[in-house]
């Protein structure tokens, strides 16, 4: 028998892939599943973007192999949108480099930069693929906890005092996955701050700045940080457009070479049409992101709604596509999604997924309709 590389020894199948599968099973069976678990927008994207792809298929040269650094429009537009929503200015040249996909940009930062034994400081809770690509190019998670007493937000004070010496990369995520939690203009400059004194480069993964935020925000605004702060972004869940695996890569032009290095290596560029569409996507007006927000308001509130008749407590102040709520006093998060997934037929993800700051709390999903959040209540009741 072929045995398995050793790196796959401390990494586990990401667990939606493993319980979607369960909650698929479920539905063949017969089953009414009501899926509040999954930051899959059901929205279409904006009519703009569905005319730009179809009018690029028309180009001579749409189906042959792109620029590794996406097309000059496509860099363009990303520049535009950082400047009018960010009032971040970047150089489309040499500071911004198109993804497959923001998952994809975590795995070519953690390939370009970290060796066997460097270690990444990593949020819990906190995004999974942090800690599963950094086991699997060699590196080690060390975890900064985060807490709903101070926000979610990084007590730095305390990480100083930590050995830092073999830390490499930071990864940090706000708006907040799972809480929601925002960071404000003093946790990134501070952020930056700390960055240069422990010569740590620090990634802001950054797709949920649109989704019931009045404020958007880009730790690249912040002074003198664009040589050691890189910033993640997607068009994923601002533009409903999660199955075009599209975002983007922001920071300075070194480290941004040193990414493409390993890019360069591992695809042979993105689909003209899906460029074009992206393009039109980020010179949308404001207007889509509130009409956007309108619908989620309403669909947050349900599901508060829901929160409330399952002993649920929300925390405060989130934004995103997610409501994160402590499940009842007694209750363990995965006890509480599986009685609610075989008993109600209701599947929500459980806090423990994110991390050990995740126990005690669920995570509900506003990518459901007003009449699925609906019949989800009235299961309940």
């Amino acid at each position: 028998m072929i045995q398995q590389a050793n790196r796959l020894d401390h990494v586990q199948e990401y667990y939606f892939s493993t319980k979607l599968q369960e909650v698929r099973n479920l539905s063949a069976s017969g089953k009414d599943i009501i899926n509040l678990g999954i930051g899959s927008p059901d929205l279409p994207p904006p009519k703009e973007v569905l005319d730009g792809l179809n009018f690029a298929l028309t180009n001579p040269a749409a189906h042959q192999y792109q620029p590794y650094k996406g097309t000059v429009d496509f860099r363009n537009a990303i520049k535009e949108f950082y400047k009018t929503h960010y009032r971040v200015d970047l150089d489309a040249e040499t500071e911004i480099l198109p993804l497959m996909g923001s998952k994809e940009g975590i795995t070519h930062i953690s390939m370009a930069f970290l060796n066997e034994g460097d270690e990444v400081l990593i949020p819990n809770p906190g995004y999974p693929t942090y800690t599963s690509v950094t086991k699997l190019v060699g590196a080690k998670a060390v975890y900064y906890d985060l807490n709903e007493e101070e926000n979610w937000s990084p007590n730095l004070q305390e990480l100083a005092k930590r050995d830092l010496s073999k830390v490499k990369l930071m990864w940090v995520n706000y708006p907040h996955m799972p809480t929601g939690a925002s960071a404000t203009d003093k946790i990134f400059k501070d952020l930056v701050t700390f960055a240069k004194e422990h010569n740590i480069l620090i990634i802001n993964d950054n797709p949920y700045s649109f989704i019931l935020n009045d404020h958007p925000k880009s730790i690249l605004e912040s002074e003198d940080a664009r040589e050691v702060v890189l910033e993640l972004n997607s068009l994923s869940k601002s533009f409903n457009m999660a199955g075009w695996r599209i975002g983007m890569l922001c920071g300075s032009a070194k480290n941004l070479n040193t990414v493409l290095k390993v890019k360069t290596n591992m695809d042979s560029g993105m689909f003209y049409p899906l460029q074009a569409g992206a393009a039109a996507a980020l010179r949308l007006p404001v207007d889509w992101f509130n009409a956007q927000n309108e619908i989620y308001t309403s669909r947050k509130e349900k599901i508060l709604q829901l929160a409330d008749v399952l002993e649920c407590k929300p925390a405060k102040e989130q934004t995103g596509l997610f409501v994160w709520a402590r499940v009842p006093k007694g209750d363990t998060s995965e006890g509480f999604v599986n009685r609610l997934l075989y008993e109600q037929s209701i599947f929500t993800a459980p806090g423990f997924i994110f991390g050990s700051q995740g126990e005690g709390y669920v995570r509900f999903s506003l990518c459901a309709t007003d009449e699925n959040i609906n019949r989800a209540i009235k299961r309940i009741i």
